[in-house]
């Protein structure tokens, strides 16, 4: 149950201003908040979770306890450095229609983004990655629909660059200690 919850509020708070949220906010401010565009993004994002808690539950099958630590903390630091990566991408002035197609976009995005870095994580250390993944999904759904209903007042409503920042600063640190932690240079 730990897994399920720290995935979920981690893949929330990392979705925040990320990638995929943000073209799903766009899409849904120009093409209109269809039901079939939260669709394909809860979808894709819950594969993606799970896929990521699979990956991390597979993983830790191979690792010692300091090598499953030092996954922890690499996965960490990569989380921070997506965070605090700048979005630069404009919004599509002509996007397609194709759900199909939004669906590989959104779920190549969300492969290498820094809430399912943060849920193979939570799989690695806490067993039952089946928790991990679902946490994942929840948290990661909740943002994408958080994105979705607010379509294009998300980026002028909240302080995402802030936010992002602030979030790959906390994660950097989490990354710095877990390190330290497992090379035994802190207690």
């Amino acid at each position: 149950m730990t897994s399920l919850l720290f995935a979920m509020v981690a893949t929330f708070l990392t979705a925040l201003g990320a990638r995929d949220q943000l073209l799903v906010a766009r899409l849904a401010e120009r093409l209109g908040a269809s039901g079939g565009l939260l669709v394909v993004g809860l979808a894709s994002s819950a594969l993606s979770a799970f896929a990521a808690a699979w990956v991390g539950a597979w993983l830790a099958q191979t690792m010692s306890e300091s090598a499953a630590s030092m996954f922890v903390a690499i996965a960490l630091l990569l989380a921070a450095f997506e965070c605090a990566w700048p979005n630069r991408e404009k919004a599509p002035q002509e996007p397609t229609r194709s759900l199909g197609a939004i669906a590989i976009v959104l779920f190549a995005r969300q492969l290498t983004d820094a809430s399912r870095f943060l849920v193979a994580a939570f799989a690695v250390v806490f067993a039952g990655w089946p928790l991990a993944g679902l946490g994942g999904a929840i948290g990661g759904s909740a943002a994408l629909a958080l994105g979705w209903t607010m379509a294009g007042a998300l980026e002028q409503r909240l302080p995402l660059r802030g936010l992002r920042l602030a979030l790959a600063a906390i994660l950097f640190l989490l990354a710095a200690v877990t390190g330290l932690s497992a090379r035994g240079i802190i207690g």
